[in-house]
């Protein structure tokens, strides 16, 4: 296995630039871990803290851009949490040297793959949470994203998949699309995807299959609206 120095002295670094002691370090590792080093991986706690970061950049919306509607804080909300933003913030909380890897995802690359990066990133978050309550994951996002910009602006990027589907189900009062990993297919280091979105009121599911959890999911939301057009045609 390749494993790094996320141990001791390493994660008490981190810890410091976390700005958060965990009462229990565990988390910490387990957030740290792949899957292809551990069956003890961080994907559970992954999926936690991408809930926890998309309610804490919300409220952090809400406060700052007022009078912004509806739509357009959900299109800044998700060029805040995509995956370019949280690969950066890795990065910078050096990331990158404390992953536990196996072999083969360590020689193909994964310490910097940005997909691995930024699920690690969520990974933190849903441990501190778990560690501390919401309160304290709220304060981490805060820290993390007070020097990326944040302005309505950002509402002229393009869309993607996942945003216009829930401004499309938003504007017919329908309640958000449900993603799960339906299968995971291939080697540790060489995996896809395949994940479900489900729409419930359309008594709907598509797949979608990528290189990883994000990217499957917006497949997914691709094929959703692929079909929804369709039915509107």
């Amino acid at each position: 296995m390749s494993t790094s120095p996320s141990s001791g002295l390493a994660l008490q670094a981190l810890q410091k630039r976390l700005q958060h002691e965990f009462a229990n370090p565990r988390l910490l590792a387990q957030a740290l871990t792949h899957r292809s080093f551990s069956s003890d991986h961080n994907e559970r706690i992954e999926f936690l803290g991408d809930s926890v970061l998309n309610l804490a950049v919300a409220g952090l919306l809400y406060e700052q851009l007022r009078n912004l509607p509806e739509g357009d804080l959900s299109r800044v909300r998700a060029n805040l949490v995509k995956q370019d933003t949280l690969h950066q913030l890795a990065l910078g909380l050096g990331l990158p040297e404390l992953l536990r890897l196996g072999d083969g995802e360590a020689r193909s690359g994964g310490r910097q793959r940005p997909s691995i990066l930024a699920d690690a990133v969520e990974a933190v978050i849903g441990a501190v949470y778990l560690d501390a309550g919401y309160e304290r994951a709220d304060q981490l996002v805060r820290r993390l994203f007070k020097d990326v910009q944040v302005n309505p602006k950002m509402k002229a990027i393009g869309k993607d998949p996942k945003t216009e589907l829930q401004e499309w189900l938003q504007g017919r009062k329908m309640g958000l699309p449900a993603y799960r990993v339906a299968a995971t297919l291939g080697a540790a280091h060489q995996q896809t995807f395949e994940v479900e979105c489900e729409i419930a009121e359309l008594g709907r599911t598509e797949r979608g299959i990528g290189a990883s959890r994000r990217a499957g999911e917006q497949a997914a939301a691709t094929a959703m609206l692929q079909y929804i057009k369709t039915q509107a045609s």
